[in-house]
């Protein structure tokens, strides 16, 4: 690994690989990863991604998304989000993104909780698997980039209050700095801090920890999204997610007595709420999904993975209810930024979940996920492409004895980031956060 880049982009789900894609191809680009470049969050997610219709969709998309983010969204990102968007989708088609369509060629569209129409494209139910290894497979064809797994990112690097870089430790190897003019934050989201959670076990929230120690401002860091389904499982281990698309098609949530007790398109926060309550009211550890209105035909086509899942887990979807129960899932809060992934440290940028340029609010609408990491990722590499500094990196005087012992830094850094979780919202904390320790 050389140890000068024009940029370091740390994270390689669809906010990190397609800031790679979209930085100009005369830019040294480092693109590291925690783990296997796939072993991502946005490689998990089933739903879609959403995309305005025509204009007259514009308002009730709008209005969908800050419903959902009751009203704490950010309007301006909100805005140019729902703009940028089929733009964003035309250019993940022409990138080999295969998206499903209709018996007559055209995109087929479907419907999840807090939507007001058919505004979401997906690929069967692996929508996140599709566009995040078509984009992997972009980034490998570029000469500029290098990618380095199993990498961890544990400081960055200041030098006059600018951020230039940061300390890896790849592999087993010992911990060394590497400079950038910029770096890029796209390392998700904090789930592995979670007993039950949808989120890769080494997503722990690195970033925020980081954040903290240097002073980087975060904000509504205790923003954390609960999905209302997850296969119940008593195993250890990350949760497998029931795509809220299975409710938007017809699947309903039941009590212990086989009785509806929620609509089940509200918001998700809202459902995840109501199951909890009645998980209380029935004393049970989960609630029952009810796959019934849908066909078999529909479940085959649209939710194999799920079908084949619970199948493997011994329930069959076409013929009985399956358990689910919330479980963490997505973060809207993190590391503060705008809507270009600027930051509060100079050539710090933080994208996807990883940011908070709140356009989310307080509760993320379902499949924006996607296309917010998208959205904010090229606007940052537009940002980055056209910036003008000039300035040497010069190396810095680094005390790397203080990285040594890797456990106990990350040890640490969890520590840092559930205190801030609790410290800004000590009831969610004590309401969602079954934490590992």
């Amino acid at each position: 690994m050389d140890n000068f880049y024009d940029v370091i982009v740390v994270g390689t789900g669809v906010a990190g690989l397609y800031t790679c894609i979209k930085l100009s191809k005369d830019k040294k680009v480092l693109l590291l990863t925690k783990d296997e470049v796939l072993n991502c969050d946005s490689y998990l997610a089933q739903g879609g991604i959403c995309t305005l219709l025509d204009e007259a969709d514009y308002k009730p998309y709008f209005e969908d998304t800050m419903r959902a983010g009751r009203y704490e969204n950010d309007m301006i990102a909100v805005d140019d989000m729902i703009r940028q968007s089929k733009e964003i989708i035309s250019d993940l088609i022409g990138k080999g993104v295969d998206f499903d369509k209709n018996a007559d060629g055209s995109l087929n569209y479907t419907r999840e909780g807090g939507h007001s129409t058919f505004r979401i494209l997906h690929h069967q139910d692996v929508t996140g698997k599709e566009i995040t290894s078509k984009l992997y497979d972009r980034v490998k064809e570029l000469e500029n980039v290098t990618i380095k797994e199993f990498a961890l990112v544990m400081d960055i690097i200041k030098q006059d209050k600018i951020c230039c870089g940061v300390i890896v430790k790849e592999n087993q190897k010992d911990p060394k700095p590497v400079y950038a003019r910029d770096v890029v934050f796209a390392t998700g989201g904090l789930g592995g801090l979670f007993l039950n959670s949808t989120n890769f076990g080494h997503i722990t929230g690195d970033s925020f920890a980081i954040a903290i120690r240097n002073g980087v401002e975060l904000k509504n860091i205790n923003y954390i999204q609960i999905h209302p389904t997850v296969l119940f499982s008593k195993a250890k281990g990350r949760r497998f997610l029931i795509s809220e698309s299975v409710r938007g098609e017809g699947a309903k949530l039941l009590n212990k007595n086989g009785e509806r007790f929620v609509n089940e398109l509200l918001p998700r926060d809202i459902v995840a709420g109501a199951i909890l309550q009645q998980m209380k009211k029935d004393n049970t550890e989960h609630v029952w999904l009810d796959f019934s209105d849908i066909s078999k035909d529909e479940i085959l086509h649209h939710f194999p993975n799920i079908y084949n899942k619970c199948l493997e887990e011994g329930f069959d979807v076409t013929k009985q209810p399956i358990p689910v129960v919330p479980a963490q899932h997505y973060l809207m809060g993190g590391i503060r930024a705008d809507i270009c992934g600027v930051t509060s440290l100079k050539h710090l940028y933080a994208v996807g979940e990883t940011a908070n340029n709140g356009v989310h609010g307080a509760n993320r609408l379902a499949s924006n996920s996607l296309l917010e990491s998208l959205t904010f990722a090229k606007n940052c590499a537009r940002v980055i492409n056209y910036d003008s500094w000039s300035v040497d990196i010069k190396q810095v005087d680094i005390d790397l004895a203080k990285y040594a012992d890797v456990e106990k830094w990350q040890s640490e850094n969890k520590k840092l980031v559930l205190e801030e979780i609790k410290k800004n919202d000590e009831v969610f904390y004590d309401k969602w956060c079954n934490i590992k320790g």
